[in-house]
């Protein structure tokens, strides 16, 4: 299967299956809508689903969604339906996704609730878009996309130029290129082998 089809072709697959005898009991939530950069979303939903976590893919309205690039899913849920106690990851991919997620007060209370609950929470390119809406950056060392950096600064962010970026519960990284140094990250979080509790910051900078 090729990762990007031509732009007048559409692929579109049902949410990934998990046998019975793989899975864990954590539960982890993809947020993001139309337009989402298509290797940012599905690196982490095939990655984690590989790992044996259920992955939910949750969009503002449910339903079908389409990436950039034409690849998406034909079955979501909507923000209305699912709540931050429910999960222990909430991982958030780039692309355009998240310049319109910011503007939904639905998408902005969930993001802000799972931080409350000191969750771990993940977010790549643009993605760090949706943590400045939620006014969640402040003091907070954070990787995202260079043209993003000028805004997390505006808003207290601490911009790192790193490919794996950790400040408590953040997990954060600049560009599809940091996504095998990122998903090492989250998937350390999701084993306990890294506690949202510490204050330190720890960066990698192999790309």
């Amino acid at each position: 299967m090729s990762l990007f089809s031509d732009r007048d072709q559409k692929d579109i697959y049902a949410p990934a299956l998990i046998p019975a005898r793989l899975l864990k009991n954590e539960r982890v939530i993809i947020l993001t809508a139309d337009k989402t950069e298509d290797l940012e979303f599905f690196y982490p939903y095939y990655r984690l689903t590989e790992e044996g976590y259920t992955v939910d893919v949750v969009t503002p309205e449910g339903g079908k969604f389409e990436g950039k690039h034409g690849i998406g899913l034909s079955d979501t849920k909507a923000i209305a339906d699912v709540q931050a106690v429910d999960y222990d990851l909430l991982y958030i991919p780039g692309g355009k996704a998240p310049a319109e997620l910011r503007k939904n007060e639905k998408v902005l209370r969930f993001v802000k609730e799972f931080a409350l609950l000191g969750k771990p929470i993940a977010a790549i390119c643009h993605g760090a878009q949706l943590l400045i809406a939620a006014d969640l950056v402040r003091d907070k060392q954070m990787a995202c996309w260079p043209d993003v950096a000028d805004e997390l600064k505006e808003k207290g962010g601490i911009f790192v130029d790193e490919a794996l970026v950790e400040d408590g519960q953040f997990i954060t990284a600049r560009m599809p290129g940091d996504l095998h140094r990122h998903l090492y990250g989250v998937l350390q979080y999701l084993k306990g082998n890294i506690s949202t509790e510490s204050r330190s910051t720890r960066k990698s900078s192999a790309a």
